[in-house]
């Protein structure tokens, strides 16, 4: 049993940051490519960021290139969202999930576990 939490989401103004956490519990940490994705509001779910199990690969929509980091701590079994200049149309809830893949994947179907969502507020 793998169980994904997430926290750090919120009401920001734009131009504000956020960092949001997502820890796993249940499995060992390093077996999992970790990714970051959003949905809002009557649109689909969409990636946004990844990071490979040994970190040395990320990825990012073309949305996030720039603001976004996305990195892991596998001591704390945590994967990290630093979300800069923040924006109203970044305003979504935000999944983390996690894939037995090497390499992070930007679709959804190729993730095994996913949190229950965290929600991002941007106010103009």
């Amino acid at each position: 049993q793998v169980q994904l939490v997430e926290s750090g989401g919120g009401l920001v103004q734009a131009g504000g940051s956020l960092r949001l956490s997502c820890t796993v519990f249940g499995r060992r940490f390093r077996n999992y490519a970790m990714g970051w994705f959003r949905q809002a509001p009557g649109k689909e779910r969409d990636f946004v960021a990844g990071i490979s199990r040994s970190a040395s690969s990320t990825r990012y929509a073309d949305s996030a290139k720039g603001r976004f980091t996305i990195s892991r701590d596998d001591a704390k079994n945590t994967v990290y969202l630093e979300m800069n200049s923040l924006k109203p149309e970044d305003t979504a809830v935000y999944y983390c999930a996690a894939s037995t893949s090497n390499y992070a994947p930007t679709v959804t179907p190729n993730y095994d576990y996913w949190g229950q969502g965290t929600q991002v507020t941007v106010s103009s």
